[in-house]
């Protein structure tokens, strides 16, 4: 998808699948910054020619803006949204600044990921003993679980970027076994998760569309 196939659309598009994790992040930070987009779900083992020649590595999300450009990172997407308006401040989270929730952020999406990857689909990486991965993933959430038992978010009383980045994959770990998860000492995480996962922007994300399809009548979201 060129840019002349965006000629004469107001507005940007978004490749998109419910339930990932990275674009789950990316829905969060568009429907809270009050912009609007065109979504595009797509079926992963059925990928869309628009979306492969927008961004070659073909994972989502990917967002192409008006005038043609391409953002097939997460985190950007959620900083271009939040950097065009960020009304509930989530880029100036009442501790610390922007630099340090990055840094969290990158823990999330390094080790933690890796971890997470292995404790939940085992066979895909041919490990014999997922739990080992569990656990040595227990001890990042722990350090969450601790913060979260001083203040209600990650930064302080209010929910930042770093919140918005980082719950959906604690959400991944925690349904491969939730009654594990549910009898772990971190009333902290398990508080600010279930907060998170009943909160009314998620419920907002998390609609049901159906797979897009090269023709189909635009899809405003959110």
């Amino acid at each position: 998808m060129g840019m002349s196939t965006l000629q004469g659309n107001s507005l940007p598009v978004l490749y998109s699948f419910r339930r990932c994790p990275y674009a789950m992040r990316a829905r969060l930070a568009i429907a809270v910054s009050g912009l609007a987009c065109e979504l595009r779900e797509v079926v992963l083992r059925n990928k869309p020619p628009a979306l492969l020649v927008a961004s070659p590595k073909a994972t989502v999300p990917v967002l192409v803006d008006i005038d043609g450009s391409v953002l097939d990172q997460s985190l950007d997407i959620m900083l271009w949204a939040l950097r065009r308006n960020d009304p509930q401040a989530w880029l100036t989270p009442e501790h610390d600044g922007l630099d340090t929730m990055l840094t969290l952020i990158d823990e999330c999406d390094g080790a933690f990921k890796h971890r997470l990857d292995r404790y939940k689909y085992p066979q895909r990486y041919q490990e014999v003993n997922g739990d080992r991965f569990r656990d040595e993933a227990a001890v990042w959430l722990d350090s969450l679980s601790k913060r979260l038992s001083r203040q209600a978010f990650l930064f302080g009383k209010r929910a930042a970027l770093a919140d918005m980045a980082i719950a959906p994959f604690v959400r991944q770990f925690a349904h491969v076994d939730l009654d594990w998860f549910r009898a772990q000492p971190w009333p902290g995480l398990q508080r600010w998760l279930s907060d998170w996962k009943n909160s009314s922007l998620l419920h907002t994300i998390m609609v049901k569309y159906p797979p897009w399809q090269e023709g189909d009548p635009p899809t405003r979201f959110p």
